[in-house]
C-alpha cells in the first residue's frame, strides 16, 4: 500500500532547515545529539501506521488518491462511527510514545481538517484565500505531512495589544506584499515539535484589536523556508545520561522553539488569511478546528494518564505498599480520574453533531474536559510522588555505577524490593523519575497545564458553550412550582 513510512519522514527532514541550539547551527536534526532520539520516535510513528497489521486501522484511503493512504487524523468524519474510529486510531498511535509527544502529527492535521470542514468561514472572508487553503489541505493530506504550528506571539506586556508594545518588541507581522506573496518578519511561539516536523502552520489564536491588522496572517511554510530560524530551548535529550537512566527524555523530548521570521517570503498559494482581525478568531471558533485538535489532545492525554496510572500501581507493588488501605484509596482515585477522561471522550463523541455534513465532537463536553484535565494532571503527578517517597531519588547516579563491582554490590544490597530484583527496581524508578521529577517530567506538567491556554481561557470556553438555558429552565420550573406563603406582598410591592 502507498503509505508514508519512517524512512520517508527521515529523508524529508534532511532539508537544511536552520535550527539553533547552544550557540551553534544544527547540521542534521536526524543525527544531532540534541534531537536524534525524538526524531527517530517521530519516524517510528509512520512505521507503525505502515505496518501491515495496522495500516487499515491507523490510516484511510484518500478520496481520489489513487490508492494513497494517510493517517486517520486527516479524515473528516461523516458519522459517529468514523469519529470514534478516528479517535481509537489516534489513541493507538499515541501508545507508541505513551502520550508524551504532545504535538504529534495528528494534532495539527486535526486542526487543518477542521478548517476544511468549516471552509465556508474562509470563503465568506475571501474566496481566493479559501481556495488556497483547500488546495493546501489536499496537498498536506496527500503527503501525510507532519505539521506543527505557531499561534501565539512572544510574551511581553499582556495588558497591552500587540501593536501597543514597547519599542524593540517584535511579534511576527506582515511587512510587505506583492504579486508573488507576502513577506513577514518577527517572532512566534511555541513551535513545539518543529524540529521533527515537515511544515509549519502560522496563525494567531490570541485576540487582536484595532491597529493590529499587520499581525493578522495565516499561512503555511516548509521548515526549510529561507529566513526562518528555529531557536530551540534546552534539549533534555542531550542532557539524558542514557536510555537506561532517562528512558523518556532520551526518546520523546519533542522540543519547543521560538520561530523567528527574518523577512520570510510566503507565496499567495499558501496564504489563507491576511490583515483581517475577525477571521483570525473565526477560523478557530466558527469552524470545528479548535474542537477537533483538542479532541486529539484529550485522546492522547487518556493514553498518558493510563501510563501514569500504571506507574502508580507498579510503584506500590515495588514498594510493598499495595495492600495498604490508603494506597489503594489513592490508586482508586487515579483510576476514577482516568475513567473520567475516557468517559468524557466517549460522551463528546456520543453527543456530537453534524456540521456541514461532517460529524464533530460536542463542544461543551470537550471544553469541560479541558478545564478538568488542566487541574487533574498536576494532582496525578503529586500522587505519584507521594506513592514513591524517596524511591525515585535514592538511585544510582547513572548506569556507569554498575561497571564498578564494589558499587554494583552496594546497589544490590540497598535497592531491595518484594516485587523486583535490585536492577529491576532501579530501572523502574529511573522511568518513574523521568516521568515525574526530571526536567523532562517537569516540562510536561507545565505543558499539560497550558497547551490549551491559560485556565481562564479554557474556563471561558466552558462558560461560552455550556447549555445555560437548560439549567435556567430547571431553576425556573422549581421556582414556579413553589407556592408563595399566604399574605405575601404582591410583586410590585415587594419590588
Amino acid at each position: 500500500m502507498d503509505v508514508k513510512t519512517g524512512s520517508d519522514h527521515l529523508s524529508a527532514l534532511r532539508d537544511g532547515r536552520d535550527v539553533r541550539i547552544d550557540g551553534r547551527q544544527v547540521a542534521d536534526v536526524t543525527t544531532d545529539i540534541a534531537f536524534r532520539g525524538a526524531v527517530a520516535s517521530a519516524a517510528a510513528l509512520y512505521d507503525a501506521q505502515a505496518h501491515p497489521d495496522a495500516v487499515e486501522r491507523l490510516t484511510f484511503a484518500i478520496p481520489g488518491g489513487n490508492g494513497r493512504r494517510a493517517n486517520r487524523a486527516w479524515q473528516a468524519p461523516r458519522s459517529f462511527e468514523e469519529l470514534r474510529d478516528r479517535r481509537l486510531a489516534m489513541e493507538a498511535w499515541a501508545e507508541g510514545h505513551a502520550g508524551f509527544i504532545g504535538r504529534s502529527p495528528d494534532h495539527v492535521a486535526s486542526c487543518l481538517t477542521g478548517f476544511g470542514i468549516g471552509i465556508g468561514t474562509f470563503e465568506a472572508y475571501d474566496p481566493k484565500r479559501a481556495a488556497a487553503l483547500r488546495d493546501y489541505l489536499a496537498f498536506a493530506r496527500a503527503q501525510d505531512l507532519f505539521l506543527t504550528y505557531v499561534i501565539i506571539n512572544p510574551q511581553a506586556d499582556r495588558s497591552k495589544q500587540v501593536s501597543q508594545q514597547a519599542a524593540g518588541y517584535e511579534a511576527m507581522a506582515v511587512v510587505d506584499e506583492d504579486h508573488e506573496g507576502i513577506t513577514v518578519r518577527g517572532g512566534k511561539m511555541l513551535a513545539t515539535s518543529a524540529i521533527m516536523a515537515n511544515e509549519m502552520l502560522v496563525s494567531l489564536i490570541q485576540p487582536l484589536g484595532p491597529g493590529d491588522e499587520k499581525y493578522a496572517a495565516c499561512f503555511a511554510i516548509p521548515l526549510d523556508a529561507k529566513g526562518l530560524r528555529l531557536l530551540s530551548r534546552k534539549s533534555y535529550e542531550a542532557a539524558a545520561v542514557s536510555p537506561w537512566d532517562n528512558p523518556l527524555a532520551s526518546r520523546f523530548d519533542e522540543n519547543d522553539a521560538v520561530a523567528w521570521f527574518d523577512d520570510v517570503k510566503v507565496p499567495w498559494a499558501r496564504v489563507f488569511a491576511l490583515r483581517d482581525t475577525r477571521i483570525m478568531q473565526a477560523m478557530w471558533h466558527e469552524t470545528p478546528a479548535h474542537v477537533l485538535q483538542n479532541h486529539q489532545c484529550q485522546a492522547r492525554l487518556a493514553v498518558k494518564l493510563r501510563f501514569l496510572a500504571g506507574l502508580a500501581r507498579r510503584t506500590a507493588e515495588v514498594n510493598g505498599t499495595i495492600a495498604m488501605a490508603p494506597v489503594r484509596e489513592t490508586l482508586g482515585q487515579l483510576a476514577a480520574e482516568v475513567g473520567m477522561v475516557e468517559g468524557m471522550l466517549a460522551g463528546m463523541e456520543a453527543r456530537g453533531r453534524l456540521e456541514h455534513g461532517f460529524f464533530v465532537p460536542d463542544r461543551a463536553l470537550l471544553y469541560a474536559a479541558q478545564v478538568l484535565t488542566q487541574q487533574l494532571y498536576p494532582r496525578f503527578i503529586d500522587a505519584l510522588r507521594e506513592l514513591a517517597g524517596g524511591g525515585m531519588i535514592m538511585l544510582p547516579s547513572s548506569f556507569r555505577d554498575l561497571s564498578d563491582p564494589v558499587v554494583a554490590e552496594d546497589i544490590r544490597h540497598t535497592q531491595s524490593s518484594p516485587a523486583a530484583a535490585p536492577l529491576e527496581r532501579v530501572k523502574f524508578f529511573k522511568l518513574a523519575w523521568d516521568a515525574v521529577g526530571s526536567e523532562f517530567g517537569s516540562r510536561h506538567v507545565q505543558y499539560e497545564k497550558f497547551y490549551a491556554g491559560a485556565q481562564f481561557v479554557t474556563r471561558g470556553h466552558a462558560f461560552r458553550t455550556f447549555d445555560w438555558a437548560r439549567a435556567a429552565t430547571a431553576v425556573d420550573r422549581i421556582l414556579a412550582e413553589t407556592p408563595d406563603p399566604a399574605g405575601a406582598l404582591p410583586p410590585t410591592a415587594a419590588a
